[in-house]
């Protein structure tokens, strides 16, 4: 920790074709890592340890990048420590336990439906809150976006509806809100890979107060798992799977998420998101076998009209 003045990061023109380009990746990635995480999931670790894996190895990673092109970086000043705090166990951390907890009780997507209300809690905040202006095409996306997804989840025949899971749902909503507004307060201060590292550590730090990882369950992480539907004869070892969720699930889509901050306004960006439940839909159709019928094709094409809404909002 350091009160000299940290390294300004030079402003550098708004690019929002390369905004759109990041978010959507991003959401590719994380609709990915859905699968991945559910495999890792029916293996038996739990949630929290699902979360504090995430999270830990995420901060490893980062740290060593800035270590190995600018330590500078990571300096940080007194006063940015509470903000940081917030941001890496209010905005980083629960939002990936809420989640977790959520699709053990719900279907993944309906817990992906009511999660993705986040980008609505956003634009009721910039409105009504920061009295900003939202165009009535964000209003419009976003109610389109919302219809995409109740129809690409199939509400009426998403089995039965845990309150519980309902209630997590929710929670990773408003956390996931948080985690937007935050990270577009940050951007203009410090650069997306050292706000990462710090958030991410904060968390880690937090995960490992609430479960010390003397009692975690290695021997769960080193047991070879099916990778379950299409893939159930193949089989991979857990701490792979875990991998595969640090690095391409979770620190290069949360890179391009904050990076895409810097081109685009939150209540864009959110939106953009949501192309994740269309693509988990996808990944969960062709790697777990699910159904996917002619009404999730429909509420695809709807979600997918409500990005292109937002993007001509001008």
């Amino acid at each position: 920790m350091s009160e000299a003045p940290l390294p300004v990061t030079p402003a550098r023109p708004r690019r929002p074709r390369a905004g759109y380009v990041m978010a959507a990746s991003a959401a590719t990635l994380w609709a990915i890592n859905g699968t991945v995480s559910k495999v890792i999931l029916a293996s038996g670790i739990s949630s929290l340890r699902l979360a504090q894996v995430r999270t830990t190895g995420a901060v490893a990673g980062l740290v060593l990048i800035l270590l190995a092109t600018d330590r500078g970086r990571l300096r940080v000043r007194a006063r940015e420590l509470p903000f940081l705090a917030v941001f890496g166990i209010a905005g980083l951390a629960f939002v990936q336990w809420f989640y977790f907890l959520a699709i053990h009780r719900l279907a993944i997507g309906i817990a992906l439906l009511i999660q993705y209300l986040a980008p609505l809690l956003v634009a009721l905040w910039a409105r009504y809150v920061l009295h900003e202006q939202v165009r009535r095409r964000i209003w419009l996306a976003l109610a389109l976006a919302l219809v995409g997804l109740a129809l690409i989840v199939d509400v009426r025949h998403g089995g039965t509806i845990s309150t519980l899971g309902v209630v997590f749902s929710l929670a990773a909503a408003v956390t996931y809100a948080l985690y937007i507004l935050l990270a577009e307060h940050a951007v203009g201060e410090r650069d997306a890979v050292s706000l990462l590292a710090w958030g991410f550590a904060f968390g880690a730090v937090f995960w490992a107060i609430v479960a010390p990882w003397w009692s975690f369950p290695t021997g769960r992480a080193a047991a070879h798992v099916s990778l379950l539907g299409r893939l159930s004869h193949h089989h991979a070892p857990v701490w792979a799977l875990m991998a595969f969720m640090i690095v391409v699930g979770t620190i290069i889509p949360f890179f391009l998420l904050v990076n895409a901050l810097r081109h685009l306004p939150a209540t864009r960006v959110g939106i953009i998101a949501m192309l994740e439940p269309v693509v988990a839909t996808i990944v969960a159709w062709a790697w777990l076998d699910e159904s996917l019928g002619a009404i999730q094709l429909v509420g695809a094409a709807v979600v997918l009209a409500a990005i292109v809404t937002a993007q001509t909002a001008r």
